[in-house]
């Protein structure tokens, strides 16, 4: 058979049982279809798995959509219905089978499926695997099959018309988002219609693979395997699901093994015609050592080979192997001493483990182009800067598979989110059964990764019921109240719960954990610091301020948002884009006020960019927001982590700290710390020390200087903190105190200096609080342990001496790659290196320099040169702005 019919990839997998009839083919249909809109004006080739939008720039019918204001110019695409066609040749060999199955794996998002000619099904998730059965209807020669997908919006509005009894907010999305209306009617991306941080894409296409598969026997659905570990009698079992379709009714012998724990049962079993799963445990050698998956910087992630086979008589008839992880996880929330409330954190192979981290979105508007380099390198950069912990938001999709697979592999922990967000949904049937649908095969498909660690059934919908978000009229609220536990308690923890006993579940988030389940599943105040996660966000306090942050049992979000840099927004724009006040500028800000809430939180501590070359200007402010969201988040996250071990008028113990958010679907001004493309803003930079293992934390409280030992490490340790106060005019310091060693326990927060502000400088001599600022870190007996970090004694803007530094940098190879030596005349504050487009990142970025020299390294992620690196290079400091 020819390799390909009419442009469609065709592949074939035989897996044929040895001594047995049992036999099941496979044939990818991917490839190159033909797509139409719905009057014919418009037919191109597209490429599957795709979406209609790729296809269209690919075949240039259209520009790049993030190209400057495409995304409201292309808003027809969503508005047309549109057809996917191939022409497949069948073959007596799929036809012989009992079973033939068209499978799949995504549709986005309302369709009907035509073969030849007949609808055989239709399609309302994005979220689902669907499969029809063809058997009867395929010939031999040609086969023509279309999928004909409805306009999303329209859909959407449709369904909300239909949905008379009552409104179902929000109807659409701020005007700032120039978004489309009623995406909770419609079970797809919710921040496809626009968020405030993206722009409205209404996808559409099969974004996920299409196959045939005919069988026999019986086909293998899915298999999964979790550990689960008894405390009683420190025994590992491992619960193995078979998802299995069969034709009649089958007896046979499963075979379960790890070899390398010597470990392996046989059962007998019985497969019942259709769609079934069945359930078996294969308990762990207890005379093996089972090595454990720990998150990244508490030890490894070694994974075993677990087998899998089927026999009938001597008949092989299901041959698999996955790898299998080993870990425990639960949620502690139990009462706390010294505070109401309950605590809440995770503890992870019985230790408790700070969770550090960010928020994930999705990495593209069209998922076709989340390539698996965009995905290592995203959570690769998440890794390189001590994150343990990622929570996958509920506006976005369930991940591909590769993505959890890499955590894994990377000992990232995922709070994972059901997708559902910032809004109320409908509960009528159709839409319920869809849904639960959903909720099933999206368990049984990602229970067996050890990386997720919790389930959560959406973002803030608890919050905007108990805060009444939506304005809802105080007779109705019941009624919301009794969707609202329909949903996310009768049916998706039912069924999560059904799926899977090895994970906590989590109503929403934030919530108030198990004191929102005894208050009827809606709290009165889900951001109640005593109980649970907390989403918290301010942007016109001072984010310097400590005193403004909620000391919470956990901070699941919290951030501010910056704009990415000139090298990344310069492709998608033109040069009467490249200003503050331009309408490209106001276009891209899709959070109200976002543009001039980051020149007010960043004029509280420093001069505002005032060159007169409009695009310096420009770049310096680009620059100054970065400045500026870094040190909030800085203060914010080291704020949560020293909260870790104390409890302050009847709060803290803070187990958790994921800030919003790590990656950007676009380019545009966004809270991620990595920009679209890769490259890492300076909050980057500044969460590779404020994620460290063991870091110095430094803060003010009524004119004493503390410093606290933060530290993630299982050991003991003995701490002592070396503080230096330097002149904002001299490279020198103006002189260094140290105190004791202090005993810092295992995973806690300890305090390792106290001293009054004013008796320190009393004792530096000439140093008052506007010609100084602060540097310390921490020192065991043997040397420095972890980051140093700085405390400004006041606003950059007020600093007295702070002169423009005129850094000099010179680029050199050698074998370990590049590096770039800087020389400064002076003291130079948030040192910014920037190589344009070559994409990379440097050893350090952003920084503090109190020396006058100092080596930066980068890490080349394609090929490039030092002619290259220095025709791009430029070397920016706080004083070079103003």
């Amino acid at each position: 058979m020819s390799p390909v019919v009419r442009g469609v990839r065709v592949v074939l997998a035989l897996l044929c049982g040895l001594f047995s009839v049992f036999c099941s083919v496979t044939r990818s249909l991917d490839g190159k279809w033909s797509l139409s809109n719905s009057d014919g004006s418009v037919s191109l080739p597209a490429e599957v798995p795709g979406c209609v939008h790729s296809a269209l720039q690919q075949q240039g019918y259209i520009q790049d959509p993030y190209f400057r204001f495409n995304d409201v110019s292309y808003r027809w695409i969503a508005f047309d219905n549109w057809t996917y066609t191939t022409t497949f040749t069948g073959s007596s060999q799929l036809r012989a089978n009992h079973k033939v199955l068209l499978v799949f794996d995504g549709v986005d998002t309302a369709a009907s499926v035509w073969l030849n000619g007949v609808i055989v099904g239709k399609t309302d998730n994005m979220f689902r695997r669907y499969d029809f059965p063809v058997g009867d209807l395929l010939k031999d020669g040609d086969n023509v099959l279309n999928v004909s997908l409805l306009s999303p919006v329209v859909y959407a509005s449709e369904r909300r018309t239909a949905h008379s009894a009552y409104r179902v907010p929000p109807e659409c999305p701020p005007r700032v988002q120039q978004g489309e209306c009623h995406v909770n009617f419609i079970r797809k991306e919710q921040s496809s219609f626009s968020w405030d941080w993206g722009p409205s894409f209404p996808t559409m296409g099969l974004w996920k693979g299409v196959r045939l598969e005919a069988f026999d026997v019986l086909q293998l659905l899915r298999v999964s395997s979790v550990p689960l570990h008894s405390l009683s009698g420190s025994q590992w079992t491992v619960q193995v699901e078979l998802l299995v379709d069969a034709v009649q009714t089958t007896n046979g012998q499963i075979v379960l093994s790890i070899p390398e724990l010597h470990s392996e049962q046989v059962l007998q079993t019985q497969f019942l015609p259709g769609k079934t799963k069945s359930s078996f445990t294969l308990s762990i050698n207890t005379s093996s050592q089972v090595k454990l998956w720990w998150p990244n910087g508490h030890g490894d992630q070694p994974s075993y080979q677990l087998t899998v086979r089927g026999f009938q008589g001597r008949g092989l008839i299901l041959n698999t192997e996955s790898k299998v992880y080993f870990r425990s996880v639960e949620l502690v929330q139990e009462p706390v001493v010294g505070s109401p409330g309950l605590s809440f954190y995770f503890r992870i192979n019985g230790k408790p483990v700070f969770l550090k981290g960010s928020n994930w979105i999705p990495a593209h508007s069209f998922q076709d182009q989340v390539t698996p380099a965009v995905l290592r390198n995203l959570l690769q950069s998440a890794v390189d800067v001590s994150m343990n912990a990622l929570r996958v938001w509920g506006g976005g999709v369930y991940e591909q598979d590769l993505f959890y697979s890499l955590c894994d592999e990377m000992g990232i922990m995922v709070w994972q989110d059901f997708m559902f967000a910032c809004a109320l949904y409908p509960t009528e049937d159709d839409f319920m059964q869809t849904v639960r649908e959903e909720v099933v095969q999206q368990v049984q498909r990602l229970k067996s990764h050890p990386s997720i660690i919790t389930w959560s059934g959406n973002n803030e919908n608890e919050a905007a019921l108990a805060t009444d978000w939506f304005n809802i009229p105080a007779p109705q609220r019941a009624a919301y109240l009794s969707d609202y536990v329909t949903l996310y308690v009768n049916n998706i923890r039912a069924l999560v719960q059904q799926e899977d006993q090895s994970r906590p579940f989590l109503v929403s988030s934030p919530t108030n954990g198990a004191e929102s389940e005894q208050e009827g599943w809606v709290a009165a105040d889900p951001y109640d610091p005593h109980y649970g996660d907390t989403h918290f966000y301010s942007y016109s306090l001072d984010c310097w301020d400590w005193r403004t942050f909620p000391r919470t049992r956990f901070a699941s979000e919290y951030g501010f948002q910056s704009w990415p840099s000139f090298s990344t927004l310069q492709p998608v724009s033109t040069r009467e884009d490249w200003s503050y006040n331009s309408n490209f500028s106001s276009h891209r800000q899709h959070h109200e006020d976002g543009n001039q809430q980051m020149l007010l939180q960043a004029a509280l501590h420093f001069k505002l960019p005032n060159s007169t070359d409009p695009l310096k200007r420009f770049t310096d402010t680009l620059y100054i927001t970065q400045v500026m969201q870094a040190q909030c988040v800085k203060s914010q996250t080291e704020f949560y982590r020293r909260s870790r071990s104390e409890i302050i008028e009847g709060r803290g113990r803070t187990m958790g700290a994921l800030y919003w958010q790590l990656n950007d679907v676009w380019q545009a001004p966004s809270w991620s710390s990595i920009e679209f493309g890769g490259k890492w803003k300076m909050l980057h930079y500044f969460a590779q020390n404020f994620f460290a293992a063991v870091l110095p934390v430094g803060f003010e409280d009524g004119g004493t200087l503390f410093v606290y030992a933060v530290s993630d490490l299982s050991p003991d340790l003995e701490l002592r903190a070396v503080v230096s106060a330097y002149s904002w005019s001299d490279l020198d310091p103006v002189c260094t105190l140290k105190s004791d060693l202090v005993p810092v326990p295992g995973g806690s927060a300890a305090i390792v200096f106290k001293q009054p502000v004013a008796a320190l400088l009393a004792g530096c001599g000439s140093c008052t609080r506007l010609t100084c600022l602060l540097t310390f870190h921490l020192e065991d007996s043997g040397g420095q342990q972890g980051p140093a970090n700085h405390h400004f004694l006041c606003s950059p803007k007020d600093a007295q001496g702070l002169q423009r530094p005129n850094i000099t940098a010179t680029v050199q190879e050698d074998q370990a790659g590049y590096s770039f030596s800087l020389r400064s005349v002076s003291v130079a504050a948030f040192v910014w290196l920037d190589v344009g487009n070559v994409p990379g990142r440097f050893s350090s970025n952003g920084f503090l320099m109190l020396s006058r020299n100092r080596t930066v390294s980068f890490d080349a992620w394609r090929k490039t040169s030092v002619e290259e690196l220095s025709r791009w290079l430029s070397v920016t400091s706080l004083r070079d702005v103003y």
